[in-house]
């Protein structure tokens, strides 16, 4: 067989199937009729003399042949799709695109409000929006350029991704002016009796603080769990709660809500926050001017 004997529609075909699982998903995405892409799987199990989709209850399943062709297909397609793409602009100035940006709550304080006032003046018609990235596979969602960036700690994001580290920040110990932690020295038997408020931040970086604390040893009192962050500054005001968060998290409500913090009593690691990107869209433009927006306004 030579690559001259192959519809390179068919690979395109192949490569929806196997990403979708369905002949009528394949078919909407491609803009065709479900027979179009039943004809099209008949000529290329006809090629390949493999059946390479079997039906199932949960939808079209690969064969062993057809995921040893998942790779090769994928890679050959990107690399013609980065060739055509090559010379398409990207000018911010009239692109009306929506950019998907994964990051937790606590990023969305701090990169959001100055992340959509510039976009004001250099990309006016630009949107953003934001997804969590506990929400869904982010690998996968990046990889299909449903999510244009991450950003965050994100250590499950390895050999498919481009990473650069946009700065490091410490875990603090915040709580309301007054409270009897607001002292020059807190030992950490002074942390664990206090009373606190934990973040249940399952499937993000922060979940490691908990894993950490645990494994030393240190036991909380823990009075309150909530799922995110972003209530955390006002609950922390209004109760003897004591919460550990990010340095600028907490430098925020410092600001806002009057808040205090000091340096952890645990000797807890810094955490590195990074801007990601699939490798697929490392050359795209509009990828690219993005990157360089955000390294530019949030790099330390």
């Amino acid at each position: 067989m030579e690559v001259k004997d192959i519809d390179l529609n068919l690979l395109v075909v192949f490569e929806h199937l196997l990403r979708l699982g369905t002949v009528s998903g394949t078919a909407k995405a491609l803009h065709v009729s479900q027979p179009a892409v039943s004809n099209a799987l008949a000529r290329l199990r006809k090629i390949f003399d493999d059946e390479l989709f079997v039906r199932s209850a949960k939808g079209m399943l690969p064969t062993p042949v057809a995921l040893e062709l998942a790779e090769p297909v994928a890679h050959a397609l990107d690399t013609l799709q980065s060739a055509l793409n090559r010379k398409v602009l990207f000018d911010p100035l009239t692109s009306d695109r929506l950019f998907q940006l994964a990051m937790t709550d606590i990023g969305e304080v701090n990169f959001i409000p100055k992340l959509m006032s510039v976009l004001r003046e250099r990309a006016p018609r630009v949107s953003v929006a934001t997804v969590r990235n506990t929400a869904l596979n982010l690998q996968e969602e990046m990889s299909h350029g449903k999510v244009d960036l991450a950003i965050g700690h994100l250590p499950e994001l390895t050999s498919e991704f481009f990473q650069r580290r946009l700065f490091r920040q410490r875990y603090v110990c915040m709580f309301r002016p007054g409270h009897p932690l607001d002292k020059r020295t807190v030992r950490v038997k002074d942390f664990e009796q206090a009373e606190h408020v934990v973040v249940t931040a399952a499937g993000t970086g922060h979940a490691r603080v908990d894993e950490i604390l645990a494994r030393l040893g240190v036991e909380r009192n823990i009075r309150l769990k909530v799922p995110h962050f972003v209530a955390v500054a006002d609950i922390v005001q209004s109760t003897d709660l004591v919460a550990t968060v990010t340095e600028k998290f907490a430098q925020r409500s410092a600001g806002f809500f009057g808040l205090k913090y000091i340096a952890h009593p645990v000797d807890l690691p810094e955490i590195q926050i990074n801007l990601f990107w699939h490798s697929r869209y490392h050359r795209d433009p509009a990828s690219q001017w993005l990157r360089n927006l955000v390294f530019e306004l949030f790099s330390e």
